[in-house]
């Protein structure tokens, strides 16, 4: 058979990535083997499932199975497996292209992990395959895709390029030959061509994979004598016979106590692709009107695409130990994509397909009891782990709170779980339930101010009148909080109130009503101003008034009870909605020697132009006070300097 062979070039990052891999950045080169066992494994459960769809596409009689063929003398070791195979678009895809949804993102996170001395990635971007570079000089990778008669041979020596051709394969599958380097005992590279170094590292890392893991075993005997002594001048036999390397033990099923942490561990770093340890796991047994086992853990760290649509969100689901399919979106919420694992049904379909799943009851009510298990598991890591659990939010606190607003059935454990910086503590988090307990007696809410960053939010003008009189305010500086926030009414009869909406009203009932009076006072006393000020702020504010909640600032702006926050108004156009206009109260601090300045100015002349500079400024200082931007940042600037010129 003629062949064509093309050449093809990486991408410049693929390039970059490639060579890391070469110039082998990771400390245990071992796991090269587990990946691409791992992957043999993938594949096989892909044919496994196409084949429930299409029977033609398991060849009869055929034994799904992965074989390891080490050669000594050329120094070669190839892994084999007859699973769903590829055609040459996927492989150009799949295989041509390195990470294709996280390149630039893998290259930022291995130059941090290798300055700080820890760069374990390999699993977290999808560039497992290209971990055979970091013990071959050669990869060639042969494939034939299920129901198709071609086959497509892929080959790099790690240069920047790879070839495309051609091939002919018996049936359909994957073979990975690689071309090992010289044994390098300081550079920690054993030889790979060696029965006990391949038997040791399937039986660490991959002993629970569900297809049998082969390779030939060599023994060479010398003839005997009746006795079991070896016969002198005997004869030599050599026998090879295939031998299963791994227990192939599905490892949800066995006793928990049958089951050592490590294959725990191991078990999630097959299915996830992620080399870290995971962080908790949680497992269960569900019987009654339905069955079904759950493994499922939560990893110590955010994967990268855990905020990208097309990331691989689900868990894997199996019925009855077979294989459906390893991103069952259906038995999760989108706000648990983080959880890995397995779940495994006696009830359901083998034949169960994506359209089915949307609309099946038992999915549904497996969903909730899945969640439920995830939920009482996250509680009770924070109750016996709190360490553990504080690492837990730091990567996927975020995540969670978007339940709050999306899974109202368990909105009360999910605020239960939440984590929150305050006032009182910026650095520790804690829980409403403890926000709750420290209540002020004559406290009737749970405030909180939302905003882009928790520094701003504290150095914030809303939060004076809060500071000085010891209420506590949660600080929400996550896009996510001005969501959930709008929806939820209460917590344990507790309303939330955000402190820098509608009015003020704080402290006892006599220093509420002696605020209040003091407030008529000066409205009266300022009435003529503030009417001035709104009168020619008319398009930038719906209303001026005195302020209970200023100390020491001049102004600040704050958002009516019902109106959008300039937040949600932020959000709504990086969505590509258009907000509708929305104008904003201006606070003046009564207390504040601006104020009479002000008055008096006023008073001298009502139609002084300075009223308009300062009406400017005023508004300008509130809006910069809380992060905003300024219309006229050029008028606002001049004014100040004029106004400076005037004060020296």
């Amino acid at each position: 058979m003629s062949a064509t062979i093309e050449t093809f070039e990486f991408q410049t990052e693929a390039r970059q990535l490639l060579d890391l891999m070469i110039h082998s950045v990771y400390s245990n080169k071992d796991i090269f083997l587990r990946e691409l066992i791992s992957n043999s494994s993938d594949a096989m459960d892909k044919r496994r499932f196409e084949g429930l769809k299409d029977p033609a596409l398991l060849d009869e009689g055929a034994e799904l199975k992965i074989r390891l063929e080490p050669d000594v003398e050329g120094r070669t070791l190839s892994i084999l497996d007859n699973g769903i195979g590829m055609t040459r678009d996927e492989v150009i895809e799949l295989i041509g292209t390195i990470a294709k949804s996280g390149t630039k993102e893998f290259m930022g996170k291995m130059k941090e992990m290798k300055e700080s001395g820890n760069p374990e990635l390999i699993g977290q971007f999808g560039v497992g395959f290209y971990s055979s570079f970091m013990v071959s000089d050669d990869v060639t990778l042969v494939t034939r895709k299920a129901g198709e008669d071609t086959a497509t041979k892929w080959h790099s020596s790690g240069d920047g390029t790879y070839t495309l051709e051609d091939a002919e394969r018996s049936e359909a599958g994957t073979t990975i030959t690689l071309h090992l380097k010289e044994i390098d005992e300081e550079d920690q590279m054993q030889d790979y061509t060696e029965e006990w170094v391949l038997r040791g590292i399937v039986k660490k890392y991959s002993d629970f994979v569900a297809y049998p893991i082969e390779m030939d075993i060599v023994r060479t005997e010398k003839e005997r004598n009746e006795d079991g002594t070896p016969k002198e001048g005997g004869e030599e036999t050599t026998t090879i016979t295939p031998e299963i390397l791994n227990s192939m033990k599905a490892i949800w099923l066995r006793e928990q106590k049958d089951v050592t942490e490590e294959e725990y561990s191991e078990f999630y770093k097959h299915i996830s692709h992620d080399w870290t340890e995971p962080l908790t796991r949680i497992q269960g047994k569900i019987e009654g009107t339905m069955e079904y086992r759950m493994l499922l853990y939560i990893p110590s760290k955010a994967p990268f695409d855990l905020f990208q649509q097309d990331g691989n969100h689900g868990i894997h689901l199996y019925v009855r130990r077979v294989f459906i399919m390893d991103d069952c979106k259906e038995l999760l919420p989108s706000y648990l994509r983080f959880v890995r694992g397995v779940v495994d049904s006696e009830d359901l379909s083998l034949n169960i397909s994506r359209e089915i799943l949307q609309q099946d009851r038992q999915i549904q009510r497996m969903g909730k009891g899945i969640v439920n298990k995830v939920l009482s598991g996250l509680k009770m890591l924070s109750k016996k782990e709190p360490e553990q659990y504080a690492t837990f939010w730091t990567h996927f606190g975020r995540v969670l709170k978007e339940g709050i607003f999306q899974d109202h059935e368990n909105q009360e454990a999910l605020l239960e779980l939440s984590r929150f910086t305050t006032t009182n503590d910026p650095e520790e988090r804690t829980s409403l339930q403890s926000y709750v307990d420290r209540m002020k007696a004559d406290q009737e809410a749970i405030y909180y101010m939302t905003g882009e960053d928790r520094k701003k939010i504290e150095a914030s003008p809303h939060l004076e009148a809060f500071v000085e009189k010891g209420y506590e305010v949660l600080i929400l500086d996550e896009p996510v909080d001005e969501i959930w926030t709008s929806g939820v009414q209460e917590y344990k009869g507790k309303t939330f109130a955000n402190a820098g909406r509608g009015a003020v009203d704080l402290g006892s009932e006599d220093e509420k009503k002696q605020a209040e009076e003091k407030l008529k006072a000066k409205k009266e006393e300022f009435n003529s101003v503030l009417d001035c000020l709104k009168g020619k702020l008319s398009a930038q504010v719906k209303e001026v008034r005195l302020s209970n909640r200023l100390t020491s600032s001049a102004a600040c702006l704050v958002t009516d009870t019902d109106d959008l926050s300039p937040q949600m108004e932020q959000m709504m156009r990086a969505m590509g909605q258009t907000p509708p206009d929305t104008k904003r109260i201006l606070e003046l601090n009564a207390e504040h020697p601006l104020m009479a300045k002000m008055q008096g100015l006023f008073d001298a002349d009502q139609s002084d132009a300075k009223l308009d500079d300062y009406a400017t400024l005023i508004y300008g200082q509130a809006l910069l006070a809380e992060g905003g931007q300024l219309d006229d940042p050029g008028k606002f600037s001049k004014l100040v300097a004029e106004l400076m010129v005037q004060a020296i």
